[in-house]
């Protein structure tokens, strides 16, 4: 899930707390940040203050959604009047949090959001710049030509482009494409990726997926920012 707000106390709780959770969890302080990040449909959801510098939560909201993305967005606010939550709602919101808010019922609002757009078979096409990955038929195509991969180079690209713009670590990729770190090694987690580059180069997609030294692996679209990770 992505989260957005602006004061760093918050983040860190946030991170911390939903990560005790389970949930895996990227953080972001500005509009333009979560407006580039979530555009990406990467998220399950996205939890999205209102009073953010450069953009405001009620902006990005209203862009997604003019842009088709469909990823559910929770709007968290100190603003409480009706007015306000109703104005988010009509954005396209699913659902409106007032701070300060118990971290308890966040968490079950959270997820029973996660529900309704898992019925909803909300997860459909994830689009990164010129990059779509259809995760309904297991296929990718990159300027709309197909990029044959192997069920397991997909699975590595899914895992890469799922959190596009964050670095995502070798042990992470051998727990979501491997299933266990024990299944294999680092250094077959650095042999598919070459393979993946390979094919995403073949098709002219280079640099789509980069090497950041000493942590791991980061996937976006070099003209559109979303491969630069928090």
């Amino acid at each position: 899930m992505l989260v957005v707000d602006d004061e760093v106390g918050v983040r860190k709780a946030l991170r911390r707390g939903l990560g005790a959770e389970g949930m895996d969890v990227t953080v972001a302080a500005d509009g333009h940040t979560a407006l580039n990040l979530a555009g990406t449909g990467a998220f399950d959801v996205v939890l999205l203050d209102i009073m953010l510098p450069g953009l405001s939560g009620y902006r990005v909201l209203e862009r997604l959604r003019a842009d088709g993305v469909t990823t559910p967005v929770l709007l968290i606010s100190a603003k409480d009047g009706e007015i306000d939550q109703a104005d988010g709602l009509d954005l396209g919101a699913d659902g409106y949090v007032v701070k300060p808010f118990s971290f308890v019922v966040l968490v079950a609002q959270v997820r029973a959001t996660l529900r309704r757009a898992a019925a909803e078979g909300a997860r459909g096409q994830l689009r990164i710049g010129p990059l779509v990955l259809d995760r309904g038929r297991r296929e990718v195509y990159w300027r709309e030509e197909p990029v044959p991969l192997s069920p397991r180079e997909y699975a590595l690209l899914e895992a890469l482009a799922g959190r596009a713009g964050t670095v995502v670590t070798k042990e992470e990729l051998l727990q979501s494409v491997w299933g266990d770190q024990r299944a294999a090694t680092r250094n077959v987690v650095e042999v598919y990726v070459g393979y993946l580059r390979r094919k995403l180069d073949a098709v002219g997609a280079t640099a789509f997926v980069r090497t950041v030294r000493g942590h791991g692996y980061v996937a976006g679209d070099p003209d559109s920012g979303t491969a630069t990770g928090e």
